[in-house]
């Protein structure tokens, strides 16, 4: 476990990540008294002296910091898809495989080298890419793509996602984990450098303009509950412990919903239901099929 606090260097990275005059979002959340304070100011006023002694306060007592990686419009009030302005980065979270999983992934050819690889705790990763000339369509299904390519948290692949701030610690643990970052280069990417493909699935509008016309209220982009469900049933019916699919959903959804513990929990429970009634269907046709035989 590190205890080495580094507070300089998150204002380095804000300005290294962002014009000064950009809007962007700090997220303040405290876990144990459920407290989620979400700042929207500018990266210049973000890096500040002021700002940053404000976060270190709020660390200290316990709440845990984050950055939204992509800057908002100069009148937005909210994190929200539509607020964003321009996509400025591109990321992902390895929650499983340890540094081999980041290792894996800086010697991949379907990816450039990553701009920062955070650690965000222990055997778990944040890497980000710095992009540009690219749409949030575009940005959203690579990082569906890149999820799916390194096994990636499928969760972390929307465009107003926020990452931890580095050297600030992350409260989740009885000891002060300091997240740190390596920067590993200092290019800026396009999505040409991404070598992967892409399914339709991943592109929400080119997924919402090849639907069946004959479909009602297509949906071009699915909501965060049923990405939350969908990755539910694939964990259950591979076998992992309901439980701990639990956990790993309450704490994606940490900085994101008032009682993460308790939306995990319905989440899980709706898959498990789910999962059941298709194993009853399948038995029934199971059966059906084995008294034909017997005609």
């Amino acid at each position: 476990m590190n205890t080495v606090e580094n507070p300089g260097f998150a204002s380095e990275y804000i300005l290294d990540n962002f014009e000064p005059t950009d809007r962007i979002a700090m997220l303040v959340l405290h876990r144990d008294f459920g407290e989620t304070i979400q700042r929207i100011t500018s990266a210049q006023k973000a890096a500040s002296p002021e700002f940053q002694a404000w976060l270190r306060y709020k660390n200290a007592n316990g709440s845990d910091i984050y950055i939204g990686m992509n800057p908002l419009r100069q009148d937005a009030s909210t994190r929200t898809k539509e607020d964003i302005v321009s996509i400025r980065h591109v990321y992902l979270d390895l929650d499983h495989g340890g540094p081999e999983a980041v290792q894996s992934l800086e010697n991949s050819s379907a990816v450039p080298k990553p701009n920062y690889v955070l650690t965000s705790s222990p055997g778990k990763f944040q890497v980000v890419w710095k992009v540009e000339e690219m749409s949030l369509d575009e940005a959203e299904g690579l990082l569906h793509a890149m999820a799916r390519e390194f096994n990636g948290d499928p969760a972390a692949t929307d465009a107003t996602r926020v990452l931890r701030l580095p050297g600030f610690a992350n409260k989740k643990y009885d000891t002060d984990f300091y997240v740190e970052a390596r920067r590993a280069s200092t290019e800026t990417y396009h999505l040409r450098d991404f070598k992967l493909h892409i399914d339709s699935q991943d592109s929400p509008r080119h997924n919402h303009y090849s639907r069946p016309k004959t479909q009602s209220s297509p949906r071009a982009i699915l909501s965060q509950s049923e990405h939350d469900w969908a990755f539910a049933k694939r964990a259950l019916a591979r076998g992992d412990e309901p439980e701990e699919v639990i956990r790993r959903i309450a704490e994606r959804r940490a900085t994101e919903k008032h009682d993460p513990g308790d939306y995990a929990r319905r989440t899980v429970t709706k898959a498990q239901a789910d999962l059941a009634s298709q194993a009853r269907t399948d038995g029934e046709a199971v059966a059906r099929g084995k008294d034909g035989d017997r005609g």
